[in-house]
């Protein structure tokens, strides 16, 4: 799968937030992910090359079965919108889309609505303002999908809807989002990797397990294995999951206002636990002698939602996350800063260097997968008096 663009893929955010989600979610699936974006970059290409060279180095190299395509926010040249414009825009994503449908005609290719310009914390540059440029490129790019029957995803609407949300907030809290005006910080990424993922309709789904705390019947099990119930001063048991959550890394000022905001962990974090049965009053909920959190009997018996807590599933989804810019960063470094930067000086060692990196990027690439794996868990849920107690 290679996601190709300009400077906003190259920041290797919305497109490493769904490659990780894709891994965790499902470990046994085995996906390779090229992060091919380039500062700069238009529909005819950049300073990386021509669109032709572009396309023949850093996506048909890879004969990937999915291409995801973000181009717009260069196009417009920061100016009001001229006809020009968007007839060199329109006809120049066309010929993408040829050449790719060209060299692999299996490809699926989902094309991406540009990412928003800030006219919302901070006054537009000119009247109408840049975003409006982008609004239109991102209309020519639904009709280019609608006219070639490709899958499109929309990066630019929850984007502005998150940017018209905290205009509220202090201008420099709202203006983190998009620091420059163009290029988005992690809680822009985290919406705009939300709305591809939506596109491919991923499941909002990690886990549903639902236990009856009187019986000690599993009520329901989805996409877990749940065994080894026991009843007494505590209702323990063991749980083997088959995906891992979300990874949140709240540590971004800007996630947690993407989180407050938007409606991600509704959409693609739903780890839910529900316990029935229980007698009124607090329980605390531990996950490998690991204490999560506490809870009203009533809260459970509702259901609650695992997915956006500190479990130790999300911390090893985190991991997931962490390898994920690990490897890509060696890949940035063996075509960016070995392939690319050396390319006319004609230095002995330059290919084994670039080829050294690569090895050593495909065993970064299986350490991830293997850091996806799921482990088994054991739970347990005590009263405030059995614990007072000691047992």
């Amino acid at each position: 799968m290679v996601f190709y663009g300009d400077s906003i893929t190259a920041r290797l955010l919305y497109s490493v937030y769904t490659e990780a989600f894709v891994t965790a979610r499902f470990p046994q699936m085995r996906v390779r992910f090229i992060h091919s974006g380039w500062g700069g970059d238009r529909v005819n290409g950049g300073a990386g090359g021509t669109i032709e060279q572009r396309l023949e180095r850093d996506v048909f190299a890879y004969r990937p079965t999915v291409v995801t395509i973000l181009l717009g926010m260069n196009d417009g040249s920061y100016q009001p919108l001229q006809p020009q414009t968007l007839e060199k825009y329109t006809q120049g994503y066309r010929h993408i889309i040829e050449l790719i449908r060209k060299r692999l005609p299996q490809a699926r290719i989902t094309l991406l609505k540009p990412s928003p310009y800030d006219d919302v914390t901070r006054p537009p540059d000119f009247e109408g303002g840049y975003d409006a440029v982008q609004m239109r490129l991102g209309d020519v790019v639904e009709q280019l999908a609608k006219s070639e029957h490709l899958d499109v995803a929309d990066l630019h609407a929850p984007a502005l809807a998150l940017l018209n949300a905290v205009r509220s907030l202090p201008p420099r809290e709202a203006q983190m989002l998009i620091p420059d005006r163009v290029h988005p910080s992690e809680g822009i990424h985290l919406v705009m990797a939300e709305a591809l993922l939506k596109a491919w309709h991923a499941p909002s789904m990690v886990t549903a397990v639902a236990i009856n705390a009187a019986t000690g019947e599993i009520v329901r099990a989805v996409n877990t294995s749940v065994h080894d119930v026991a009843r007494g001063h505590a209702l323990s048991w063991t749980q083997e999951d088959h995906a891992l959550p979300m990874a949140l890394d709240k540590g971004p000022e800007t996630i947690p206002l993407a989180l407050h905001y938007t409606d991600v962990v509704n959409a693609l974090d739903q780890q839910t636990l529900q316990v029935t049965g229980l007698n009124s009053g607090r329980y605390r909920l531990q996950i490998d002698d690991e204490i999560i959190g506490w809870f009203e009997a009533r809260e459970l018996e509702r259901g609650i939602n695992l997915g956006p807590l500190s479990t130790p599933m999300a911390r090893q989804s985190l991991a997931v996350q962490i390898e994920a810019f690990k490897h890509n960063n060696l890949h940035v470094a063996s075509w960016r800063m070995v392939q690319d930067a050396y390319k006319d000086d004609h230095l002995p060692g330059t290919r084994a260097a670039a080829e050294a990196l690569q090895t050593l990027e495909l065993h970064a690439i299986e350490l991830e997968h293997n850091m996806a794996q799921p482990k088994a868990h054991r739970y347990r849920l005590a009263t405030e008096r059995t614990i007072t107690e000691g047992q």
